[in-house]
């Protein structure tokens, strides 16, 4: 029999070398329309090529997961009306963390809609500031959007709850002090599925972690993250950009098969372990002065 080992090796090493291009930014999809798409559902794709943006429906309105940019608005509310939803429905707004390519709509959005706006306690401040008044990472101008009221200042494990629907923030600091990873249950098919739509465990490029003064816990709270992350039930396995979970390559199975593309437990397992690995090397760097 042929042993197969080096070969599963080689693509594994190959996805983790993908994964950690991925998890550098490519600005140039940020903007650029995609086809919106049910996941599962009442759970719904409403972002860009890359900057993902999440549809939760209910009969009482529904809620919207991460504005994007403030360019991203009119794609976000092109895409909810292509799938036969009232963009004045969305009565909740929440957001992964407080950086530009997530939130930096949500002022017009609530305008438009007069949703409300709730945000993780540790990044609310930012988010009513504009942002950062001065970079943590020492470049990048991600940390600078319009400032916007929050209405409700989350806490980890809290439950939004509209309709039907039940999302549980899930404190995953570190690429921000409150970013957010969202999880809920949605009924596919009379099956109940576990989503996860990861916040961020990247360490940015810049990012400090050592001796870091304006975020001494930096290093500290990514730890947690990573511990939090692999504790989670998933069977859906979503975030913040579609290429954390390889969004495009899913879409294009949508409908070849039986099977729900977007279910992937072994692959989310597999990015958290990267990223994990990804930050313990950057750590271990910034320990060593190198």
């Amino acid at each position: 029999m042929t042993d197969h080992r080096p070969l599963q090796t080689l693509l594994f090493f190959l996805l983790l070398g993908f994964w950690g291009v991925a998890s550098a930014q490519d600005t140039s999809k940020w903007t650029e329309p995609f086809p919106p798409h049910r996941i599962a559902g009442n759970l719904y794709y409403v972002g860009s090529r890359d900057l993902a943006s999440y549809l939760i429906t209910t009969p009482e309105g529904h809620v919207l997961i991460n504005s994007s940019l403030e360019e991203s608005v009119p794609l976000i509310r092109a895409s909810v009306e292509k799938l036969g939803f009232k963009f004045a429905d969305i009565r909740i707004l929440l957001i992964s963390h407080a950086h530009s390519d997530h939130c930096a709509g949500s002022a017009e959005i609530v305008k438009l809609t007069g949703a409300k706006y709730w945000v993780m306690a540790q990044d609310a401040d930012a988010v009513e500031g504009g942002g950062a008044k001065k970079s943590r990472v020492g470049k990048g101008d991600y940390t600078q959007f319009p400032p916007v009221k929050v209405d409700r200042r989350l806490k980890d494990g809290e439950e939004v709850k509209l309709g039907d629907a039940v999302l549980v923030a899930r404190l995953t600091p570190g690429h921000t002090p409150g970013c957010t990873t969202w999880t809920m249950q949605v009924k596919d098919n009379g099956k109940a599925l576990n989503a996860v739509i990861i916040g961020s465990p990247n360490v940015n490029p810049g990012y400090v972690l050592v001796g870091n003064k304006n975020y001494p816990g930096i290093a500290t709270d990514y730890e947690k993250t990573f511990q939090v992350l692999k504790s989670l039930p998933v069977d859906l396995f979503l975030g913040a950009h579609g290429a954390y979970y390889s969004m495009e390559a899913k879409y294009a199975r949508i409908g070849k098969s039986a099977e729900n593309p977007f279910v992937d437990p072994e692959g989310y397992l597999r990015y958290v372990t990267d990223r994990e690995g990804a930050f313990l090397a950057e750590w271990e760097k910034q320990k060593k002065g190198k």
